[in-house]
């Protein structure tokens, strides 16, 4: 024996430690080891991990486990319990007294005999067996000792039970209580019964787990002539290892299996034998309880163990990332802030007399493609879809078409306008004076205040505009006059908020797929409603995502290029060259001048006129590369915002729901023993 299991003090069980046993140095058994009060604290981490996750008839099997390994480590760890279970007539009560070495338990032809158990205890060194068979509830009057008190048994507490398959049904309600409750069992059989299909499939086959605690005796064998005995046993291990019952032979831990007389005594001495050094070993009531965590763990194996890899790729995230900038319109954003750096540029750069056009059709109003009517002379920026644009008129002003998929407005008034974002795929409606803008493009406002021509960007082809009316736009089409959707067939449209929902909702519906696929089921549901969870809100946050992301690039650059500034100043040289050229020429054809005089003229004017616009498409030009990296910059940031918001929301949640599958999953593998 490699280790052997002594009792614990009082003091030490007082203390609350765990376990009703203390390891020694030389001391414990090979079949468990140290590692069970390990595997029962797991188990009892694992149920208390799980309670939110799984109901408690799940849980109720891996919970009378740990109460009855609680119950049995409060008892004595002197004593073992050791019951004897057979048929009606197999000789069991005859193998107790066997054992006994008296008639302790009756025997007689009538069926059934035992009706109560009876228990024989051999006293160990230590008290402790009259609470033992409390918790069995043997009576009193059925408790006996042995009749020659024979040390080799020290320690064992013997119960002879009811038949299991007795005509009473109380006699077998009592026999399965019971071993579920005893450390280890002798099933003891006879010639005639050995092979009884309710033995086997009701009783031996479910409890194969439990091999190292279990003795298997085939009695009366001096009824079998010969070497019929020995094809008896043969015929016995075949139909055990059928059930899956490991036998002990050749060292290997196993149920064992032995043939013998109570009548003659033939072979009682061999089952005298191996149960003294069972019970020697102060094992069996570990052996026992591990083999119930055993039972537990693989009753709970479909609800903890995964059938593949479980987790959230960075394919996954960066594909959850990528529908929520779809959603905030994040590329539309990065294209309209670049146009909108270019424009920029170009009023800097460009000729005074450009930037007094500019100015003059800013506070004019015009309009791009996708506009509807408002009232006070107001417009909101729509949508156009799938390349198609929409162009409406307003009160006092023009529309210009803009391209395509973009659009632009241009829009003047003597009040405050404001420019709102709040893009979604397919169209918008304006409430409390505010006009929804489709997805399906990216749009721009330039709204005028006082009529300086100030500009103003929408991020996601939707600005709003105040006291506007209500209005629908379709994807396709543009805002009528009375602020109805206009597209073919004149088709009814969906709100610019719930036709941006089902993309974020596809979005977490894809995510939490991708997160639970392989897992049990509980787990999987508890990652999607953490998912269902997190998106709840999640279309109204990205829009104040998005709207911070428009105010952050109302008014362009922060930093404006010092090129900007020597640009400027040369066109200013070159419109004064324009206009003392053209003076210089006006006062030679006017007579002010001599008449040779216009050839002195000629060249300034030239040099302006052609300069200022030269260096305009010049700076264009070069605008390009700084405007594009403005842009994408802008759609970064955009992303990026999104993207935290997702996480915040919905992608730590479900990391949440996965780290604590996993501490289960750890709990789960240290129970199991695995």
């Amino acid at each position: 024996m490699e280790a052997m299991v002594q009792p614990r003090s009082p003091a030490d069980v007082e203390s609350g430690g765990g376990g009703a046993y203390r390891w020694v140095a030389d001391g414990g058994r090979r079949a468990v080891g140290g590692g069970l009060r390990g595997r029962l604290d797991a188990l009892r981490e694992l149920i208390a991990l799980s309670r939110t996750r799984l109901d408690g008839r799940t849980l109720e099997g891996a919970g009378r486990v740990l109460e009855t390994a609680d119950e049995r480590y409060r008892l004595s760890g002197e004593h073992t319990v050791v019951a004897i279970a057979g048929a009606t007539g197999s000789g069991k009560s005859s193998l107790f007294n066997a054992l006994a070495g008296a008639n302790r338990s009756q025997v007689g032809p009538r069926r059934p005999t035992t009706a109560e158990p009876v228990a024989c205890v051999w006293p160990g060194s230590r008290p402790g067996a009259d609470g033992l068979l409390h918790r069995l509830g043997v009576p009193t009057h059925r408790r006996h000792a042995p009749a020659d008190g024979s040390s080799e048994l020290r320690g064992l507490i013997l119960i002879d039970l009811p038949d299991h398959d007795s005509s009473a049904t109380e006699h077998r309600a009592q026999v399965d209580r019971m071993l579920e409750l005893v450390d280890a069992v002798i099933w003891v059989v006879d010639p005639e019964k050995y092979a009884d299909a309710v033995l086997h499939e009701r009783y031996l086959r479910p409890l194969a787990g439990y091999a190292e605690v279990m003795f298997v005796v085939l009695n009366q064998v001096d009824r079998l002539p010969g070497d019929a005995a020995d094809q008896v046993v043969d015929d016995l291990r075949r139909l055990l290892d059928e059930d899956g019952l490991a036998l002990g032979e050749h060292g290997e831990p196993g149920a064992a299996v032995l043939a013998l007389s109570a009548a003659t005594g033939r072979g009682v001495g061999e089952l005298r034998e191996a149960l003294g050094q069972f019970v020697a070993e102060r094992g069996a009531a570990d052996r026992r309880l591990a083999a119930d965590v055993d039972a537990a763990t693989e009753r709970l194996r479909s609800v903890y163990v995964a059938q593949s890899r479980v987790g959230l790729t960075e394919r996954a995230r960066a594909e959850f990332d990528d529908r929520l900038a779809e959603a905030v319109g994040a590329v539309a954003t990065g294209r309209a802030a670049e146009r909108d750096w270019l424009r920029y540029a170009e009023r800097a750069c460009g000729s005074p007399w450009s930037r007094m056009r500019m100015r003059g059709r800013g506070s004019r109003g015009a309009l791009g493609f996708g506009v509807g009517t408002t009232d006070a002379g107001m417009t909101g920026a729509g949508a156009a879809g799938a390349g198609t644009t929409g162009v409406g008129a307003y009160r006092g002003g023009r529309t210009d078409a803009g391209a395509a998929g973009v659009g632009r407005t241009d829009v003047g008034w003597g009040g405050a306008a404001r420019g709102r974002r709040i893009g979604r795929a397919g169209a918008g409606r304006g409430r409390d004076g505010r006009v929804a803008a489709g997805q399906a493009c990216a749009g721009w406002s330039r709204t005028g205040r006082n009529g300086d021509g100030a500009e103003e960007l929408t991020a996601g082809g939707r600005t709003g505009m105040q006291r506007s009316p209500v209005g629908r736009q379709s994807a396709a089409g543009h805002l009528r006059a009375d602020g109805a959707a206009a597209g073919p067939g004149d088709a009814s449209v969906v709100d610019g908020r719930a036709a941006a929902r089902p993309v974020v909702e596809h979005a977490v519906r894809t995510v939490a797929a991708e997160a639970a696929h392989g897992l049990p089921a509980p787990w999987a549901h508890a990652v999607r409603d953490a998912a269902d969870r997190g998106a709840y809100g999640l279309p109204e946050a990205l829009d104040k995502v998005a709207a911070e992301a428009e105010e952050s690039l109302r008014g362009g650059p922060a930093v404006k290029p010092r090129w900007w500034t020597v640009a400027a100043s040369l066109q200013g040289m070159l419109s004064v060259l324009q206009v003392v050229g053209v003076l210089w020429l006006l006062g030679a054809v006017t007579g002010v001048g001599e008449a040779t005089a216009w050839i002195s003229g000629l060249l300034p004017a030239v040099v302006g006129s052609v300069g200022g616009p030269a260096l305009a498409w010049m700076s264009r030009v070069v605008a390009r590369g700084p405007a594009r990296r403005y842009g994408q910059d802008a759609e970064r940031r955009l992303r990026s915002a999104a993207a935290a918001c997702g996480r915040a929301r919905v992608l730590e949640p479900v990391a949440a729901e996965l780290l604590r599958y996993r501490e289960v999953r750890e709990q789960y593998a240290v129970a199991s023993g695995a």
